[in-house]
C-alpha cells in the first residue's frame, strides 16, 4: 500500500486563487468602463425628418465621427479629461470621459445622402431626412 499524502490547505488556495482571478476581472471590467461612457440621445420625427439630438458637453468638434454603413448611423468620438488645475485638489471627480460609439438602424425611408448634422452648446444635432415618394404615378399598360 502507497501511503497518500494529505494537504489540508489544498482547497483553501484554490478558493484563493479562484477569489484572486474574480477580483483581478472585476478590476480589468471597472478599468474599461473607465475609458468608456455612452452619451445620452433624445429622439423625434415629423413629416419630412428624423433628429436625433446627442448630449455631449465638453466633446470638440474635432473629435466627433459619423457616418452610414449598411444603413447604419454610428456616431463615435472621444472626450477627453484635463488635469490642468495644478493647486486644486479634488475630493471626488465625477465627469465622465474616453470614447464613445452610439449605432442607429436608420428606417427604409431615410434618405442617407442629405444627412445634417451640427454642434451647439454640447449637444449634437442630426437631421435625417425621409425619402419623399414620388407623386407622378405612371401607370403602365399590360399588353
Amino acid at each position: 500500500m502507497v501511503p497518500v499524502m494529505i494537504d489540508p490547505f489544498k482547497e483553501l488556495r484554490d478558493i484563493e486563487r479562484k477569489i484572486a482571478s474574480m477580483l483581478e476581472l472585476e478590476n480589468q471590467m471597472a478599468q474599461q468602463k473607465e475609458n468608456v461612457w455612452m452619451p445620452a440621445v433624445n429622439e423625434r420625427e415629423d413629416e419630412d425628418a428624423y433628429y436625433l439630438e446627442v448630449d455631449l458637453p465638453g466633446v470638440k468638434k474635432k473629435d466627433i465621427h459619423i457616418e452610414v454603413k449598411d444603413n447604419v448611423l454610428i456616431i463615435s468620438g472621444e472626450r477627453k479629461f484635463k488635469k490642468e488645475e495644478k493647486d486644486k485638489s479634488y475630493v471626488r471627480v465625477e465627469s465622465f470621459f474616453g470614447k464613445f460609439e452610439r449605432r442607429f438602424t436608420l428606417p427604409p425611408d431615410a434618405d442617407t445622402e442629405h444627412i445634417e448634422a451640427e454642434v451647439d452648446d454640447g449637444v449634437l444635432k442630426i437631421k435625417i431626412p425621409k425619402i419623399k415618394e414620388s407623386k407622378n404615378v405612371k401607370k403602365i399598360e399590360i399588353k
